[in-house]
């Protein structure tokens, strides 16, 4: 296996679990099945929104599919920045609460998985795809030892 698999390969699973696990994770605060996701608002949230903790919720998931999509298509760069944000805000609210330690150090992982997608992302495109040189014509992508 060549260096440029086993980048290709490692891309991939973070590309399809980082946007599959938002997207679905967002899909979930609609139907509540996974879990009852407004146990996870601290009350200083609740207190601070000006809509009920299910409608916040529903919001939250609109932006987890939006996410999780942008990850899954040409925008996986971004929406792992994003998600990567998104997740150290999620722990931030956990440790608001002083509950859900656990998931709060979860979702920190994965915010450093994110943040390792989208360094990824920027290094696949330059070793994988086709580059424009100065005079607009594309030029065969850089390659590195084995």
């Amino acid at each position: 296996m060549t260096s440029e698999q086993r980048l290709n390969s490692a891309w991939w699973a973070l590309r399809i679990g980082l946007g599959l696990g938002p997207f679905l994770a967002g899909l979930d605060k609609f139907f509540n099945i996974l879990t009852q996701w407004d146990m996870y608002l601290s009350p200083l949230a609740v207190r601070l929104s000006p809509v009920s903790s299910t409608t916040f919720m529903r919001g939250v998931g609109i932006i987890e599919m939006i996410v999780g999509i942008a990850i899954l298509t040409r925008w996986t760069r971004l929406g792992s920045y994003v998600a990567m944000a998104w997740l150290i805000a999620i722990a931030a609210n956990l440790a608001s609460s002083g509950t859900f330690w656990d998931v709060a150090v979860r979702d920190l992982e994965i915010a450093i998985a994110a943040y390792t997608l989208a360094r990824l992302t920027e290094i696949r495109n330059v070793l994988l795809l086709p580059q424009a040189n100065e005079f607009g014509k594309h030029t065969e992508p850089a390659k590195f030892a084995a």
